[in-house]
C-alpha cells in the first residue's frame, strides 16, 4: 500500500478528508491540515492529498475508500460528535463493510468523564465500527478510532491536536525530507525562472519551487529547496542565492 513515489524514496504517504458543512460554507475555516502537515513531516510522512467533503455519507464513503487504498495513511476530521448531523462513525463502518454500535470501553471512558452528567447524546459518541481501534482523546475524552490504516479524529483544532499524542507511536517512520529557503528582494520569477530551470533539471532528485512575495520591505521572489539528502539541498540552495546576489547586484 503507498504511493510508489513513497516506495522509491523511502518516505511513508498520507491524505486528509475534511469533513463538515461549516468548512465549505466558509463559517468555519479548517486549522487541522496545517497541524497535521506539520506534525508527519520530521517522521518521514508526506501528506500528499487532502480532500474536503461535505457532511453527506456517499461523499465520505467515496473519499476514504478513494484514499486509503492509494496513500499509507488516511486522517479524518470532523464528525465524530453527539449530535444527528455527526455521521463520521457511520460512514466509515459502511466504507469497510462493518456494524457500529456503542462499545463497552468507549461508554466507559466517556461515564468516567461526565458522570451523572451523561446524556443519550453524549453516548452517541461511543458508537465504535467492529473492529475498530480507540484512540485516545486528553482533550474532551471522546475517543476517535483507527480502522486499518485510516484515523478518525476530532474536527475542534485542540482535540484534533491532542489526539496525535496517541496516534504517533502507530505510525511507520519514513525518510525524512529536508528543506531550504532563500529569500531575494527584488529578484522577480520571471526573471530567475530559467536558472531555476536548469538547477531542477540538473538535480531531478530534489523537488525546487518559487513562491513570489510581497511585503512592506520589498517585492520579491522564494526559493525552496526539498530533498532527501541535506547535503545536496544545502548546495543547491547555496547555487540559487549565488544567482539571486548576481541579479540584485546587476539590477
Amino acid at each position: 500500500m503507498g504511493s510508489s513515489a513513497g516506495a522509491t524514496t523511502g518516505a511513508k504517504t498520507a491524505a486528509m478528508v475534511i469533513i463538515g458543512d461549516e468548512i465549505l460554507s466558509g463559517r468555519t475555516q479548517d486549522k487541522n491540515l496545517k497541524t497535521l502537515a506539520e506534525f508527519l513531516a520530521p517522521l518521514g510522512i508526506e501528506l500528499r492529498e487532502v480532500r474536503v467533503v461535505a457532511d453527506v455519507e456517499s461523499a465520505i464513503v467515496e473519499a476514504v475508500n478513494a484514499l486509503r487504498g492509494h496513500w499509507d495513511y488516511v486522517f479524518t476530521t470532523g464528525g465524530i460528535g453527539p449530535t444527528h448531523d455527526d455521521i463520521t462513525a457511520d460512514s466509515i463502518a459502511k466504507a469497510f463493510g462493518v456494524g457500529i454500535d456503542i462499545r463497552e470501553d468507549a461508554a466507559a471512558i466517556l461515564h468516567d468523564h461526565y458522570g451523572d452528567q451523561i446524556t443519550e447524546a453524549r453516548l452517541r459518541m461511543a458508537r465504535i465500527p467492529d473492529g475498530a481501534r480507540l484512540i485516545k482523546n486528553p482533550s474532551s475524552a471522546a475517543p476517535g478510532f483507527q480502522m486499518d490504516n485510516v484515523f478518525v479524529m476530532a474536527g475542534v483544532p485542540g482535540v484534533f491536536q491532542s489526539m496525535l499524542v496517541d496516534v504517533e507511536q502507530r505510525l511507520e517512520v519514513g525518510a525524512v525530507r529536508h528543506m531550504d529557503t532563500v529569500r531575494g528582494v527584488g529578484v522577480l520569477e520571471s526573471v530567475i525562472a530559467k536558472d531555476l530551470r536548469d538547477l531542477a533539471e540538473a538535480n531531478p532528485e530534489l523537488q525546487i519551487g518559487s513562491y513570489p512575495f510581497f511585503d512592506p520591505k520589498g517585492n520579491g521572489t522564494a526559493v525552496v529547496v526539498k530533498g532527501y539528502d541535506p547535503g545536496r539541498v544545502l548546495v543547491v540552495i547555496e547555487q540559487v542565492r549565488m544567482i539571486m546576489n548576481d541579479i540584485q547586484q546587476n539590477s
